[in-house]
Order: structure tokens, then C-alpha cells, then sequence
């Protein structure tokens, strides 16, 4: 029996593609392994949102293929960059190809190599009309569209994805019912940008999440990334859909840059005003909001004073938790072309904000010490002890808890990270 193990990188919606990938392979009759080792086909399901994430990509489908591995290449770097694929891999498949993942194995198995790397414009692919491999836990994750409306002169993933598609409402409420039917406890809803879901198809987020809180059953919902500029057209409606308290608390809103000359350079369509807008409102009507951002430094065009712009809107707002990224240029991008900032200052702007970030990220995480918080526990922690989230999405390690168990904790100590909480 031909063995297959898929290794899956990037976004919980990467996530969602192995899954498919998993149950397509096991109804043609494939058996699944659970590591590398032990698998005759490792399907590297990649991410290529970044540089340095490419090279780890380069470097693992490498390291495969000189162990003796078959390799089978997915996700988002055939679309990407196609040339940085190492020519001995058995098959290629692109983000709308992988309900061909048995023909690739197929095709190895007689020695043909199997390239299927159609874009967005020349196949329609509803994935949630593809099967999915139902597997013990607490997390399911729910595409609920791919692809975006947005440009960013930075962006290389949209070559891959496309322009939003977005999935009918219908067929993702079956999905979440399916989900909870079978003892999962937290729903993903997963996409590009969550934000401008359903502007295609005449409705939008906040009315597919109040569908989705409708549902009978004590469940939470964690909704992914969404941009500015799409939240700020459906504020008031989607504020209200965030009162249930089967919504997590947790807004993860990318502002990118705080100047606004940086952000038209980089093709946001919304301005730090707008942001700070949003921010102050959810924070005005979602007590104890649990704010997630995104930060590029170094990106081309971003002076001194532009980044103490980004400093200063840090100061004001306070996020949770920043993503920082440095900047890198991706292949086809505008940003590519123009001149890029040396590396040095580049680096130097990544560990002032680091610095910064963690400091909020401290004192925020201090003040819910001695409190008492909900918890949904996930399951065994990588730091240790029993890993859970917080009403609003906060890590918290607790020293006993089961999967998939609401519990009350008290929190007992905070880092710039995470929390650690304790049983009453």
C-alpha cells in the first residue's frame, strides 16, 4: 500500500487544503502516514507569503528529496515563484488543482511527473464541495472564500488565490453544523480576508456570523484576518454580530504602516485615521477586545519620519499583539521594482518595533492578573501543562484541563506572550 504524508505550511487556510488533500488520497485508497519517515509520497503543501518563508520551502523540499523522498509540491509557491522548486519532485499542484492530488501520486507511481498549476481565472474550484478528513479535536477550520479584492504593491499571494470567490452561506453553515455534529468545539472561519467576504455574492461577514451563532450548541467562532478598508463599510452591522458570545473577542486587523504616504505606496485604500476608527469603536462596544496587527518595516519609500509615524501609532493604540515582518520583495510585485532600503536599517526599524511591541504586549497581559477568565481548553500545551484560549483568543496555560472543556480560571501570572492560569 503506497503510503502519502502530507506537511502543511502557512495559513489556516493552507490548513483546510491539506485536509481535503488528506480525504481525497484516503477515498482513492491511499493509506495515510502519520510522518515523513515513514511515507513514500511527502506532499509539501507551501507558503510563499515571504522570503524568508520561500527559502525554508527550498530548503525542506531539498532536504526530502536528498533522504530519498518522493515529493509532491503544493499551496501557494508554484503560483509564486515556480522556479524555486527543485526539478526532481515528482508532481506540482496549485492552489485550484489539489482535488487532483491521486492523479499526482498516480502519475509518480507510473513515472510521470503530474503539473497542474491552473489559476484562479481558468478554474472555478468550490473546495467546500470537496470532501474533508474528519479528525479528533477541537479546532475545525471553515474556508469560507478565497482570493481578495485588494492589490497591495507587496503582495505576491493573490497571484495564487486570485479575486475573491466567496462560498455560499448555505454551504458553510453545513460545514460548521457537520463540525459541532462531531464534537468540535471551536470554528476557524478561514479566507484571505475575512472582511470582504461576501461582497460578491450580496451579503457579507457579519450576517454569515450571525448564521453561524444561530446554531444550537455552546461553541465558539475565532474570525481570521480582515482589512480595514472592507470592515469599515460593514462597522456597525459586523460590532453587533461580535455581541454573541459564541464570537471570540479578538479582532485581527493589519494596518500595515502608520503613515498614510506609506500606505498608498503600498495600495491599502484606507488611511490610519479610518484604522484608529475602527479600533475605537470595537474597542468602545467589545469590552476587553483582544487586538491583533500586522506591521511591514522597511517597506520602499518609508523615511525616518514614516516609521516614527508607525511608532507613535503604536503608542496611541496599543495593540495586543503586532506581527512584524520585514519587508522582502516577492517576484512579479510593483514593490519589487522600486528601490528597496538597505538591509541594515531595515533590520534596525524591525527590533525598535519588537522592542516596543513587546513592552505593550507586557503591560497589557499584566493587567488580568487575580482575574477571572473563560476558558476553551485546546489540549496539551507546547510550553507545557494544557493549552487553552480565553474569551478573547488569549494563550493561557493551565495545569489540567480536557479538550474541548469550557472551564473558569484564574489567571496567575502574564508574560508578553502568554498567560498561565490556575483552577479555583
Amino acid at each position: 500500500m503506497v503510503r502519502v504524508h502530507i506537511e502543511t505550511y502557512g495559513c489556516t487556510r493552507n490548513k483546510a487544503d491539506g485536509e481535503i488533500m488528506e480525504a481525497i488520497l484516503v477515498r482513492a485508497g491511499y493509506d495515510l502516514a502519520e510522518t515523513p519517515e515513514d511515507a513514500d509520497y511527502v506532499v509539501v503543501n507551501t507558503c510563499a507569503v515571504k522570503d524568508p518563508t520561500e527559502k525554508h520551502m527550498k530548503k525542506r523540499i531539498k532536504e526530502l528529496l536528498d533522504s530519498g523522498k518522493k515529493v509532491i509540491v503544493t499551496g501557494c509557491l508554484p503560483h509564486v515563484n515556480p522556479s524555486a522548486i527543485d526539478p526532481r519532485v515528482s508532481g506540482i499542484l496549485g492552489v485550484k488543482s489539489i482535488d487532483r492530488i491521486a492523479e499526482a501520486v498516480e502519475g509518480a507511481e507510473r513515472g510521470e511527473k503530474f503539473v497542474s498549476v491552473e489559476s484562479w481565472r481558468e478554474r472555478n474550484l468550490d473546495k467546500l464541495e470537496l470532501p474533508r478528513l474528519w479528525k479528533s479535536g477541537v479546532v475545525f477550520v471553515v474556508p469560507i472564500s478565497e482570493g481578495c479584492l485588494n492589490a497591495c504593491t507587496y503582495c505576491s499571494t493573490r497571484f495564487a488565490r486570485g479575486v475573491l470567490k466567496s462560498y455560499k452561506p448555505e454551504l458553510i453553515v453545513k460545514w460548521v453544523k457537520e463540525a459541532l455534529n462531531r464534537g468540535y468545539k471551536e470554528i476557524q472561519l478561514s479566507s484571505e480576508d475575512t472582511g470582504c467576504y461576501g461582497f460578491d455574492i450580496g451579503t457579507n461577514l457579519a450576517k454569515l456570523l450571525e448564521e453561524i451563532t444561530a446554531i444550537e450548541g455552546n461553541f465558539r467562532v475565532r474570525v481570521g484576518m480582515m482589512n480595514p478598508n472592507h470592515v469599515i463599510r460593514i462597522l456597525d452591522e459586523l460590532i453587533d454580530a461580535y455581541q454573541s458570545g459564541k464570537v471570540y473577542k479578538f479582532l485581527h486587523l493589519p494596518v500595515q504602516s502608520g503613515d498614510n504616504g506609506v500606505l498608498r505606496r503600498m495600495g491599502r485604500n484606507y488611511t490610519v485615521e479610518e484604522f484608529e476608527e475602527i479600533v475605537e469603536e470595537f474597542r468602545r462596544k467589545v469590552p476587553g477586545l483582544n487586538l491583533n496587527t500586522d506591521i511591514i518595516v522597511g517597506f520602499p519609500g518609508e523615511t525616518d519620519e514614516a516609521f516614527e509615524n508607525t511608532l507613535e501609532l503604536v503608542k496611541r493604540v496599543r495593540p495586543d499583539k503586532i506581527n512584524v515582518s520585514r519587508y522582502s520583495p516577492r517576484p512579479g510585485t510593483i514593490a519589487a521594482k522600486w528601490k528597496q532600503l538597505p538591509g541594515w536599517k531595515v533590520k534596525e526599524r524591525s527590533r525598535v518595533l519588537h522592542r516596543l511591541r513587546l513592552g505593550i504586549a507586557y503591560e497589557i497581559n499584566q493587567s488580568y492578573l487575580g482575574k477571572k477568565v473563560e476558558v476553551l481548553v485546546h489540549g496539551p500545551g507546547e510550553k507545557g501543562g494544557v493549552e487553552g484560549r480565553t474569551f478573547n483568543y488569549k494563550e493561557i496555560i493551565l495545569d489540567s484541563g480536557e479538550p474541548g472543556e469550557l472551564v473558569e480560571v484564574k489567571v496567575t501570572k502574564a508574560s508578553a506572550t502568554y498567560l498561565l492560569g490556575g483552577h479555583e
